[in-house]
């Protein structure tokens, strides 16, 4: 089995397996709409996701990251089968995570940095 890491909102990467909590406000950081996901490791606060633009009621935006947090798990789960180190990052564009194999992440870093 190889590790699970989480990317965050500031790019950085943090260990699936010393996640605590995972967490949403009813809010973004910077605005009272849409919400914010993150995640709690070793007891400071790492964002995933900062969304301001998720529009509808207070408990329609919060079922909303509940559902992200759920599939967020199930995301976990599913890349501890891996044989290999995975970098699990939520697609926006797409509202969905992914999860891809740090070794691939580091051939693309590679290629842009040629």
């Amino acid at each position: 089995m190889g590790e699970v890491w989480i990317r965050t909102l500031g790019n950085g990467l943090v260990r699936a397996d010393r996640v605590t909590e995972i967490s949403s406000t009813r809010g973004s950081l910077q605005e009272d709409q849409g919400y914010s996901l993150k995640v709690i490791v070793d007891g400071k606060g790492h964002v995933l996701i900062d969304d301001d633009e998720l529009q509808g009621s207070l408990a329609d935006r919060l079922e909303y990251a509940r559902h992200v947090e759920d599939a967020l798990l199930l995301a976990m789960d599913e890349a501890k089968d891996s044989d290999t180190a995975v970098v699990i990052s939520y697609e926006p564009e797409r509202e969905r995570w992914s999860a891809a194999p740090v070794t691939v992440l580091a051939g693309r870093l590679s290629e842009a940095m040629g």
